[in-house]
């Protein structure tokens, strides 16, 4: 187990925003950070991200917290292992623990962690035969020297070498006490009928080791270097739990925060036009490693940036079938260029002949935006007839239909009126026979997913919804809780009955009405959080929210977080010259009143119930009656003085008179 040293050090170091904007592209907001939900496909920004409390709140799917559970929510980490990657990105040495593991706890593996362990103990064989096999340095390191890749960018890569021998990583993987079923799945190994020893997948190829955004290694490419052998040149890892192809950008790892430095993407197909790249000093860069663009993958780089510009080979015989990654990129409110190199060249071998300015620079000018690419495609061939030109502009005109923003779309269409000479009205008229075709065919994929969709079943309301009075008793106790953990070291100055002034932290006067109703907690979190501020307490410490983000219980988190960073923290009003009071300028009015009005609250609450329990001892129990009879009398000649105090109006509601 990690030390709690170790802990400490990790949440004193780790810098929230650091963190979560490796993954989401974030903007100053004020005193916040605001971003695009990574969680929750939206338009309008609402996840906020907090430096000065170190947390971040989810608007859109109401997730909140550190910077670890923010490891834990978007790689699916564990605890320790997202404490574990925290620490490998700040340089802090992990200190064990030494107590020892329980039988169950060493059982406790699920497969997934199976997976991704057995994929880390294959990158590293496949990397030490490369570098320290004798088969691996000539065969494997040989072919990456003859490609003129440095040792340093190897390394970056963690390229690899799976040697001839047909089960040689699978009989290392045995003898490592993995067994055959966890190496099947991973697709490693093969295990046929007529081989009960195993198959290595990728023997006698150099690998290609596929991260996951924070650097994990989900699955591998690996590629043949003899040419007389009839097999797939190219070879990558199966479907698994843990590999979704789809869903993963080779080089996105390794190439993240460049494209978040520079606020762009460079979009290529190979593993070695990536490679090459980030050798010639170019890094913003990622493939979709030879598979169809997905929207998955979109989205990835749209957490980074929105800047994205598509490579192609010169001669590449698949551009016209790339129009639909276009269409895909134009949707997801991407904005895009589009190069294509001269014939006979890749990303790869135009790296390698350039030095790294020139490269540079040739992107940078020689890149066309979709429209004049999809021209100098399209027409490229249409000669003077007249109908294969009108097929050309209305296939460029349906893929402005794509664009989501209509200002975008308006000026796109202005520039294919000017380069094609044609009315913007005829352009606009055809546009929208091209939306429509769209929106048929989005329609149609949709009708067929609700067909195969369970019915939804009707939901009770929630029983506190359907009852207002313990609705507002709800409400006022988590409005407490949340002000002990906003503001619970203030110290508030109060008199007694003697006119005398005394100090107080909000802590301790909240507990302290708590005490005195002898309340019982209708939340469970809010209990929860009230037992650990009473520990404090009694050891001399004063918990508040600070001491609550790091607990490791979803539910209170949330709570906290959404206490922490209220809704309003979304808008940046001082961008407007609008300039409204903060929440908890008046903290010791608003203690005393939501103190009064709980009170209030509350009593209106136990009145209803003891009413219930009247009811039902009305001819059973005529002791018990009449002592709730009494009780009821007794509350409510306490909620009319209460509401004298607070200035409660049945008709104009809480503080009806009050002067402000």
């Amino acid at each position: 187990m990690i030390s709690k040293q170790t802990l400490d050090k990790i949440f004193s170091t780790i810098r929230v925003e650091e963190i979560v904007g490796e993954y989401v592209q974030l903007k100053r907001a004020g005193s916040n950070y605001k971003g695009l939900s990574p969680f929750h496909e939206e338009k309008s920004p609402s996840f906020v991200v907090s430096p000065s409390k170190q947390i971040w709140k989810d608007f859109s799917t109401g997730k909140g917290g550190t910077a670890i559970s923010f490891l834990m929510e978007i790689e699916n980490f564990t605890y320790p292992e997202a404490l574990r990657h925290a620490a490998k990105k700040y340089g802090i040495e992990i200190e064990e623990d030494l107590r020892e593991i329980s039988e169950e706890a060493k059982h406790a593996q699920t497969e997934k962690d199976l997976l991704y362990k057995i994929h880390e103990v294959a990158n590293s064989y496949f990397q030490e035969i490369l570098w320290d096999d004798e088969e691996g340095r000539s065969i494997g390191l040989a072919y990456f020297k003859e490609r003129e890749l440095k040792d340093d960018i190897i390394k970056k890569f963690q390229l690899g070498y799976s040697p001839e021998k047909k089960n040689a990583f699978t009989t290392y993987a045995l003898e490592k006490g993995y067994n055959k079923e966890i190496l099947e799945k991973s697709g490693l190994s093969i295990f046929p009928e007529n081989t009960p020893a195993g198959v290595d997948r990728f023997r006698e190829r150099v690998i290609f080791p596929i991260h996951s955004f924070s650097g994990r290694v989900l699955g591998f490419g690996a590629r043949i270097l003899k040419n007389n052998v009839k097999t797939a040149k190219y070879l990558n890892s199966p479907e698994t739990e843990i590999y979704h192809k789809s869903n993963v950008l080779y080089g996105l790892n390794q190439s993240k925060q460049a494209i978040s430095r520079k606020n762009a993407c460079l979009l290529v197909e190979g593993y070695m036009d990536v490679i090459s790249l980030h050798m010639s000093g170019i890094e913003n860069v990622v493939a979709s490693s030879g598979t169809s663009l997905t929207t998955e993958q979109i989205k990835l780089i749209k957490r980074l940036t929105e800047n994205v510009t598509i490579l192609f080979d010169g001669d590449n015989a698949g551009i016209k079938a790339s129009f639909r990654s276009i269409d895909m990129l134009l949707a997801e409110g991407m904005n895009i260029r589009v190069l294509l190199f001269p014939d006979g060249d890749d990303p790869d071998s135009f790296a390698r002949k350039h030095p790294q300015e020139y490269v540079e620079k040739y992107i940078e000018n020689e890149a066309m935006d979709f429209i004049d690419f999809k021209a100098e495609i399209l027409l490229k061939d249409v000669g003077n007839d007249p109908i294969k030109k009108a097929e050309a502009i209305r296939n460029i005109v349906k893929s402005v239909s794509f664009v989501q923003n209509a200002l975008k779309r308006e000026v796109y269409l202005k520039e294919v009126s000017n380069k094609f000479g044609l009315s913007e009205q005829s352009l606009f008229n055809e546009l929208d026979v091209q939306k429509q075709i769209t929106q048929n065919q989005t329609s149609h994929i949709q009708q067929q997913k609700e067909k195969t969709a369970p019915k939804m079943e009707i939901v009770p309301p929630d029983k506190e919804k359907e009852d207002p009075f313990l609705f507002d008793v709800l409400f006022m106790e988590s409005k407490l809780v949340d002000h002990m953990l906003m503001f619970g070291d203030i110290v508030l100055k109060r008199r007694n009955e003697n006119n005398e002034e005394y100090q107080i932290t909000v802590i301790e006067e909240i507990l302290h009405h708590f005490e005195e109703e002898q309340y019982s907690f209708l939340v469970k979190e809010n209990e929860i959080i009230i037992n650990e501020v009473k520990e404090g307490i009694q050891k001399e410490e004063l918990r508040s929210g600070n001491f609550f983000v790091s607990f490791m219980d979803e539910e209170i988190t949330t709570k906290v977080v959404d206490a922490l960073i209220p809704l309003d923290e979304l808008e940046n009003w001082a961008s407007r010259n609008i300039y409204p009071p903060n929440y908890g300028d008046k903290v010791a009015e608003q203690i005393q009143g939501d103190v009064l009005l709980h009170k209030y609250r509350y009593i209106d609450y136990l009145i209803i119930e003891t009413a219930k329990e009247l009811d039902e001892c009305r001819t059973d129990d005529e002791v018990r009656y009449y002592e709730l009879i009494k009780k009821i009398t007794l509350l409510k000649q306490a909620s009319i003085r209460l509401s004298n105090i607070i200035e409660y109006s049945p008709i104009k509601g809480i503080y009806a008179d009050r002067k402000r």
